[in-house]
C-alpha cells in the first residue's frame, strides 16, 4: 500500500532539526512547500539524503534539498545519490567551496545529453574490476584514478566519474573497458614515447596536428588490440558501430597502412603530413583524450630516477653474483659486460640479462625497471646497463625511504609515505574515502627484566598453560559417518537400519575413525595502546602477551602482534610488535616490554589494516583478537559516540566477510552497551578484574581456535 505524502507541516520540523539555525524559517518553509508536491517515495529519498549530508555540512544539505526536486524527473535516484556522495567526498578532501561548485555543476546537466545516465557506469563501481584488469596486462604498472576525462600520462589511467554513452549498463561498462585498454596500449606500444612538443612545433596549427596524430595512433593501437586481444576488439568494434560515424575515405587508407604487423609510432608520424591535409578527422568514443603536458611531465620525472635505480640495482646484482663461490669462473681484470634482451612473447614483455655471455636471472624489481625503461625508449640504452660505481648514487636518495614516523607529524602535516584507509560515516551512510592517515612504526624495545619477572610471577600458570597447549597440539578428532574406520558409528547404524526397514538404500558410512588434527591457524593480536591503559592495564596487557607467546610457540600457530593508537584521523598510528615473519626472540620480548600508553582509541583503521595483513596469509582459520579497555574514542572528534562505534562495527563486518573471525577481550564494564552491537553476542568477553587478563586470554585463545 502506497504511503500518504507528507505535508509541509510534517516536513518542516525535520528540516529545522537537520539544518540547525543556519537557514531562516522562511527558507525552510519554502523548501518544505516544494517537497510537499512530491510523491512519498521521492520525499523520503530527498529527506533521507538531506539528513545524511547534514552530518557532513548543513550548507551542502540545503543545496541538495533545493536542487533535488527538479533533478528527480530526469536523473535516476542512484545517480543523484552518487552526486551527493561525490560532493561530500570533495568536502572531505578540498573543503566547502569545491563541494559547493560540484553542487552547482549539476545544474549544467543537459537532459538530452545525459539521456542514458540511469544506465551509466560509475567510476566507484567499475574501478575495482578494471583495476584488476589493468594489472593483468603487460607493461608498466598503472594506477586507475578518477578525473575530468579519460586520459593517461604513462603512469596512471584516468577515467571520468560516469560513462553513460549507451542505454545499457553492461554496454557502458564494456565502453569503459575498451577505453582503459586503448589507454593502456598507449603506454605499452609507444604512443606516450612521442615528443609531442617537437611534433607540434613543425606545423602552423599544432593543435590540428596533434589531434590527427592521436587519431592515427588510435587506428594503429586498434589494429594491435585486434591481434593481441581479439575478443575485446570485437566488443570495441560493436560499440563503435553504435556510437561513431563511418570513417572518411582518406582515413580508411591510413587504417589499412597502420594495420600491418610491426607498425610503430614512427609509421603514424610518417602519415601525419597527409592526415594534416585532410578536412575531416575521425574521433572515437573510446579513445579518450591526449594530454601532452602531463605525459611530458611524468616522463621527465621518471627517466633520471629509473636510470639511477636500475644502475644501483644492477650493481647490487653484480656484487651478489661475484660473491658466490664458483671455482669455474675465470678471473678477469676487465669490467664485466651486462646485456639485456627484451622478449615479447604473446604480448607479454620479458627480459633476459647476460653477464659476459652467461645468463643472469633478474629479480622482479629489476624486471619492472627494465620494462619501464624499455617502454620509454623502445630499447634498453647501454648507459642504463652500466652498474653504478661505489658512491656514485646515494641509495637513500634513489629509492623511496620510509618516513620517520615521529618527525612527519611536526610542522605542516603531509600524507607522503602514509597508508590511507576509508572510514564509515554512519550519518552519511557511506565511506569517507582515504580518510584515515596511518603510519606503521616499531615499538622501541626495552631490554629489562619484564620477561623474566612475568615468567616468575606466573610460573604455575605457565606450567598449566604448557600442559593444556601440549594436549591441544596433539589433539585427535573423531570423524563420524565414514565408509571405513576403527569403530562402529552407532548413530549412523541406527539410521541405516531404519532406512532399510523403510525400503530405502542402506548407507555404507557406518564407521568412526580417529584423525590427527592439523592446525592451520593465523592469528593477529591487536592491542589497545591508548592513554587510558596506563598503569595496571598496560602491565596486564604485556603480561598476557608474554604468556600467549610462550603457549603459541609450543603450539606452533602463526601469530602477529600489533598495537594501535591515534590522535584524530590525521595521525593514526599502528605499532609493530611482532610480524608473522618475526621469530619470538629477545628483540620481540623487549618490544612487548616496551609497549606504552599513547593517545586515543581510534579503532577502525587498525582493524582494516589487520584485515589486509591477515588476507595475505594462507591459513584455514584466521582470527583477529582485540585487547581493549574501552569503547572507540578520539580527541575532540566526531569519532566519539555513535560514529566511532558504527565505524568499528563496519570494519569488523568487512573482516568477517573475508572469512576472518574477530573477537574482543575488554576490561570496560560498560561494554555491554556497545560490544554486542559491534561484535555480536558470542564474539567478546568482559573481564571485571584486570588481574584476570593474563590467565583468561590464553584460555580464550584456546576456545576460539578450536
Amino acid at each position: 500500500m502506497a504511503l500518504t505524502p507528507l505535508t509541509a507541516a510534517d516536513i518542516e520540523p525535520h528540516l529545522h532539526v537537520w539544518l540547525d539555525t543556519e537557514f531562516t524559517f522562511h527558507k525552510v518553509e519554502e523548501l518544505a512547500a516544494e517537497l510537499e508536491q512530491l510523491a512519498r517515495s521521492e520525499q523520503d529519498f530527498i529527506l533521507g539524503w538531506i539528513r545524511r549530508i547534514a552530518s557532513t555540512h548543513i550548507t551542502l544539505a540545503w543545496q541538495f534539498g533545493r536542487r533535488a526536486p527538479a533533478l528527480l524527473p530526469r536523473m535516476e535516484q542512484r545517480l543523484l545519490e552518487a552526486w551527493a556522495v561525490h560532493t561530500c567526498d570533495l568536502f572531505d578532501r578540498q573543503g566547502l567551496q569545491p563541494a559547493l561548485r560540484a553542487m552547482e555543476a549539476v545544474d549544467e546537466f543537459d537532459p538530452e545529453h545525459h539521456a542514458h545516465d540511469a544506465a551509466g557506469a560509475l567510476f566507484d563501481d567499475i574501478a575495482p574490476i578494471l583495476g584488476s584488469f589493468v594489472c593483468g596486462l603487460s607493461g608498466r604498472r598503472l594506477t586507475l584514478e578518477e578525473g575530468d576525462a579519460a586520459w593517461t600520462d604513462g603512469e596512471r589511467i584516468v577515467l571520468p566519474p560516469l560513462i553513460a554513452a549507451l542505454p545499457h549498463l553492461d554496454d557502458n561498462f564494456q565502453l569503459a573497458k575498451a577505453t582503459v585498454t586503448l589507454l593502456w596500449a598507449q603506454t605499452r606500444f609507444g604512443t606516450v614515447r612521442i615528443d609531442y612538443a617537437e611534433v607540434g612545433a613543425r606545423y602552423d596549427d599544432p593543435e590540428r596536428a596533434l589531434v590527427r596524430l592521436y587519431s592515427l595512433e588510435t587506428l594503429r593501437l586498434t589494429a594491435i588490440i585486434a591481434r593481441e586481444l581479439p575478443g575485446l576488439h570485437r566488443e570495441l568494434q560493436r560499440l563503435r558501430n553504435h556510437l561513431d560515424t563511418p570513417m572518411p575515405p582518406d582515413w580508411q587508407v591510413f587504417e589499412t597502412a597502420l594495420a600491418a604487423p610491426d607498425t610503430t609510432s614512427a609509421d603514424s608520424l610518417a602519415l601525419l603530413d597527409a592526415a594534416y591535409a585532410t578536412a575531416d578527422c575521425p574521433a572515437w568514443s573510446d579513445q579518450g583524450c591526449l594530454r601532452p603536458d602531463a605525459i611530458a611531465m611524468a616522463r621527465a620525472a621518471r627517466l633520471d630516477r629509473e636510470k639511477a635505480r636500475l644502475r644501483v640495482k644492477l650493481a647490487e646484482m653484480l656484487e651478489e653474483h661475484t660473491a658466490k663461490p664458483n671455482a669455474d669462473r675465470p678471473a678477469s681484470d676487465t669490467a664485466p659486460e651486462l646485456h639485456a634482451e627484451a622478449r615479447d612473447e604473446n604480448g607479454k614483455l620479458d627480459f633476459e640479462i647476460t653477464l659476459d655471455g652467461a645468463p643472469l636471472a633478474p629479480p622482479n624489481d629489476v624486471k619492472q625497471l627494465l620494462t619501464s625503461v624499455y617502454l620509454d625508449f623502445g630499447e634498453i640504452p647501454p648507459e642504463y646497463l652500466t652498474p653504478a660505481g661505489d658512491g656514485e648514487y646515494d641509495p637513500n636518495l634513489v629509492f623511496d625511504q620510509p618516513e620517520d614516523t615521529d618527525s612527519v607529524w611536526q610542522g605542516t602535516y603531509h600524507e607522503k609515505g602514509a597508508e590511507l584507509y576509508p572510514e564509515w560515516d554512519h550519518g552519511r551512510q557511506h565511506y569517507r574515502k582515504n580518510w584515515c592517515v596511518m603510519r606503521e612504526k616499531p615499538v622501541t624495545p626495552v631490554y629489562d627484566n619484564f620477561y623474566r619477572d612475568t615468567l616468575g610471577k606466573h610460573a604455575s600458570v605457565v606450567r598449566h598453560l604448557r600442559k593444556k597447549f601440549e594436549a591441544l597440539r596433539d589433539e585427535n578428532r573423531l570423524e563420524k559417518r565414514q565408509s571405513q574406520g576403527d569403530e562402529i558409528d552407532l548413530d549412523a547404524l541406527i539410521e541405516a537400519l531404519a532406512d532399510a526397514r523403510d525400503g530405502s538404500e542402506m548407507s555404507d558410512r557406518l564407521y568412526m575413525r580417529t584423525h590427527r588434527t592439523e592446525r592451520n591457524i593465523a592469528v593477529v593480536f591487536l592491542v589497545d595502546m591508548s592513554g587510558s591503559t596506563k598503569g595496571w592495564i598496560n602491565e596486564a596487557e604485556r603480561e598476557s602477551l608474554i604468556l600467549l607467546c610462550e603457549a603459541l610457540e609450543l603450539l606452533g600457530d602463526r601469530y602477529a602482534i600489533y598495537g594501535f593508537s591515534g590522535t584524530t584521523r590525521k595521525r593514526c598510528e599502528l605499532f609493530r610488535i611482532k610480524t608473522f615473519d618475526d621469530r619470538y626472540d629477545d628483540e620481540v620480548k623487549a618490544r612487548i616490554s616496551g609497549i606504552r600508553p599513547q593517545e586515543y582509541t581510534r579503532m577502525g583503521f587498525a582493524l582494516r589494516h589487520m584485515t589486509k595483513l591477515l588476507n595475505q596469509i594462507e591459513a584455514k582459520t584466521r582470527v583477529l583478537v582485540t585487547l581493549s579497555d574501552g569503547r572507540p574514542d578520539d580527541y575532540f572528534d566526531v569519532y566519539r559516540g555513535v560514529y566511532g562505534v558504527e565505524d568499528t562495527r563496519m570494519a569488523l563486518m568487512e573482516a568477517s566477510r573475508t572469512g576472518i573471525h574477530p573477537f574482543c577481550i575488554t576490561l570496560d564494564r560498560e561494554a555491554r552497551d556497545y560490544l554486542p552491537h559491534m561484535y555480536g553476542a558470542a564474539r567478546y568477553i568482559i573481564l571485571d578484574d584486570v588481574r584476570q587478563l593474563p590467565v583468561k586470554v590464553t584460555d580464550i585463545y584456546r576456545r576460539i581456535t578450536t
